[in-house]
């Protein structure tokens, strides 16, 4: 089933492109270096910090892989949902405000600079294999964009998926190239205020549309008691796999991004409270979604369409049925803004890897300001290129694609960044000894899927046991090491400022 190309969906989506596009080039009148285009100069808010740190990591997968699982698992694929929870607000409590101080007593920009200067790697190993993970795991990360942004249009307007995908991602590289930091940070405020009023409505209107909570429920029961059952078909692993998400939010670069460009870590506080009610009523929504959806198709099966044919369009079918053309152009605009906010971040930290990271401590150490920003936004462009020759295939499935990222970020990037914000005696070998094992074990793991185990956990806990191992191996890190890490933390406890 495609939707019916209406005037109002035009006229939204075009609203909705043209205001993201705006605030791309008022962020580019705004970008003054090159510091502001990678990280926006360190001077995130507490409000802006966290919806842009919900928006980046809540990717089209929210309102398409996720409610796509639930609507043909039932309830228990929600224990994902619990992982994240936890695991954001561990990465918020424990990370945040630590990384924030450490880059900035390390005078770092990005990732993989902040691993080189905090373990004073000379030989700029460090520098080059993070970045380089970053570069691999993201261009699937933003081809998992770009496919959804795809599925979007063509549902939507009717039109080839190829056009789709190219309409789709346009105006976010488009933005992204010309504001950077500013304009992703902002836009994604935006799309995070559309996101959470689409994943509060739609759910409830689903709910309404079946006769209420208790039928929706009676009519689920009565298709299949195992839809509502938290265990279904689940052991102790299946469950142990879906928690394990959460470790992930240890290692992904563009959160990371957030907690470095917050103005302060005393902003840090706010910003997680604000961030977790997003994320809770976004994740529930988005349950909600999937769990009620299949109610209303068991009640309306003649309207099931392309919902058959393709579980994650659930919420793209829900809204196109349940609201008139004005309100679903809104709330299907929610699907853009999901994917734009994460592809977004994605293609400028990748794009600042390989201009900080890569572009100028190899070729250009002397380059100027104002070369360093143009070589950012072409990168900009490489990258886009690349993940979009990925998504040619629209028969990628959005959650696998985020999956494979998300654990490859989680175990390489997430027990180092853990560890170098908590641990004075980590040196510069366990430090990349973690992130190789990371790494690799969640390469061969996807490879060979051993006991149905999510890759991330052995990832996770092996890179962990690597970087101690291989730490306490080794001598201590020189003085002037551990004087940045103790001034960080002292600054963090409130010991000095």
């Amino acid at each position: 089933m495609t939707m019916t190309l209406t005037t109002p969906l035009i006229v939204t989506f075009i609203v909705y492109i043209a205001g993201m596009l705006f605030i791309g080039y008022m962020a580019y009148r705004s970008t003054n270096n090159f510091d502001d285009y990678i990280l926006g100069g360190r001077r995130m808010g507490s409000f802006v910090t966290a919806l842009s740190a919900g928006a980046s990591d809540m990717s089209g997968w929210l309102l398409m892989g996720l409610p796509g699982v639930v609507f043909f698992s039932g309830i228990s694929e929600s224990w994902i949902a619990i992982g994240l929870c936890i695991g954001a607000w561990l990465n918020w409590r424990i990370v945040a405000g630590r990384l924030r101080l450490q880059t900035e007593v390390n005078h770092a920009l990005t990732l993989p600079d902040y691993f080189t200067q905090r373990f004073e790697d000379k030989s700029r190993v460090l520098r080059i294999v993070s970045a380089a993970v970053i570069l691999i795991f993201f261009t699937i990360y933003c081809a998992s964009g770009i496919v959804a942004g795809g599925l979007l249009f063509e549902s939507t307007f009717g039109i080839s998926y190829e056009k789709a995908m190219w309409l789709g991602a346009g105006a976010t590289i488009a933005y992204t190239f010309l504001g950077g930091f500013l304009a992703v940070s902002w836009t994604d405020t935006v799309q995070a205020t559309l996101m959470i009023f689409a994943l509060i409505l739609t759910p409830v209107m689903v709910i309404v549309s079946v006769g209420g909570f208790d039928t929706a429920l009676a009519i689920i029961e009565a298709k299949s008691p195992a839809y509502v059952d938290m265990f279904r078909g689940l052991d102790i692993v299946a469950i142990i796999s879906l928690l394990g998400w959460g470790l992930g939010y240890f290692g992904q670069p563009h959160i990371l991004a957030r907690f470095m460009a917050a103005d302060s870590h005393h902003t840090i506080r706010s910003a997680r409270r604000i961030s977790m009610t997003w994320m809770i009523l976004c994740l529930a929504g988005t349950i909600c979604v999937g769990f009620f959806g299949i109610a209303f198709f068991q009640q309306n099966p003649e309207l099931a369409g392309s919902v058959t044919e393709n579980r994650e369009r659930i919420f793209m079918s829900l809204t196109s049925i349940l609201f008139n053309p004005w309100i679903a152009g809104i709330l299907l605009s929610a699907i853009l803004a999901a994917v734009m906010s994460t592809l977004s971040c994605q293609l400028l930290v990748s794009a600042s890897a390989l201009t900080e990271d890569i572009y100028k401590p190899f070729f250009r150490k002397n380059a100027s300001q104002k070369e360093m920003v143009l070589v950012g936004r072409i990168m900009v462009l490489v990258i886009a290129a690349i993940a979009i020759y990925i998504a040619m295939d629209k028969n990628n499935k959005v959650l696998g694609l985020v999956s494979n990222a998300w654990a490859g970020f989680g175990a390489a990037f997430g027990p180092v960044i853990l560890f170098s914000v908590i641990w004075k005696r980590m040196t510069r070998n366990g430090a990349l000894a973690g992130m190789f094992t990371g790494a690799v074990t969640v390469l061969i793991w996807i490879e060979y899927k051993w006991f149905n185990l999510y890759e991330i956990i052995p990832g996770f806990i092996l890179a962990g046991i690597a970087i101690v191992v291989v730490s306490l191996a080794g001598r201590e890190p020189d003085k002037s090491v551990q004087g940045r890490f103790a001034e960080a933390e002292d600054r963090y406890l409130g010991r000095t400022e």
